[in-house]
């Protein structure tokens, strides 16, 4: 899964973690912490961290606050959130890579576990659209693309615009396969090649790098 080595769990109340033991059921590498304290993200191991938000001091958004310091580090995916007491738009736009609320079957957080892991955004799909399109309404002039951002744009090719603009939709690596009649395995080696032109680490960051090359994209879409 995306050179994962382990999932690290920051869960925080007296309750066992159950997204833990599904996640090591299915033969997943995983490690329990529950003091904030002995979390130590370093460059040396590929963990993915998942916070419970659940026994955690959470800011004005819903969102636990070393949720917000991790992220700019480290990949970062909630679990056990409340429905409606957690603003998923602001934890989007904050790098968090997908949410696991408490109230859903342990499949579907499985399936969601597995998404984020492998480098796919968890959100709600009309989310994610609404998220993109205001990025985009937030451009001004297409001068003041950077010509840095230009030249990588110039480098990708038709299909690797194709598949930014159904990445902007929301649409996932399943998706995208059906939608091009192209195998899964075939759609990740393409984003990885967009990772690597337009030095997205990540479809956060690639929905942010994309946003002023919008209607450059569209063209390429309809031709």
């Amino acid at each position: 899964m995306n050179n994962i080595d382990e999932i690290v769990f920051l869960h925080q109340v007296a309750a066992p973690c159950h997204l833990a033991m599904l996640a090591e059921s299915i033969g997943l590498a995983t490690r329990v912490i529950s003091d904030i304290e002995h979390l130590e993200p370093t460059s040396n191991c590929n963990s993915f961290y998942f916070i419970s938000q659940q026994g955690a001091a959470v800011d004005c958004n819903g969102i636990p606050l070393v949720a917000s310091k991790l992220v700019k580090h480290v990949p970062v995916a909630l679990y056990d959130v409340v429905r409606d007491s957690l603003d998923a738009e602001s934890a989007l736009l904050l790098g968090v890579r997908g949410l696991l609320f408490a109230e859903q079957r342990m499949d579907l957080q499985l399936t969601g576990l597995r998404k984020v892991v492998a480098d796919e955004l968890w959100y709600d799909r009309t989310l994610i659209s609404r998220v993109f399109r205001q990025l985009v309404s937030n451009i001004e002039t297409p001068q003041q693309l950077s010509t840095e951002g230009s030249e990588s744009f110039q480098l990708l090719t038709r299909r690797e615009k194709t598949i930014i603009q159904l990445v902007s939709s929301g649409a996932r690596n399943k998706e995208i396969a059906e939608n091009l009649c192209i195998s899964e395995h075939t759609v990740k080696a393409h984003i990885s090649s967009i990772f690597r032109k337009t030095q997205a680490r990540n479809r956060v960051e690639l929905l942010r790098w994309a946003e002023p090359f919008q209607n450059q994209l569209k063209l390429h879409a309809v031709g």
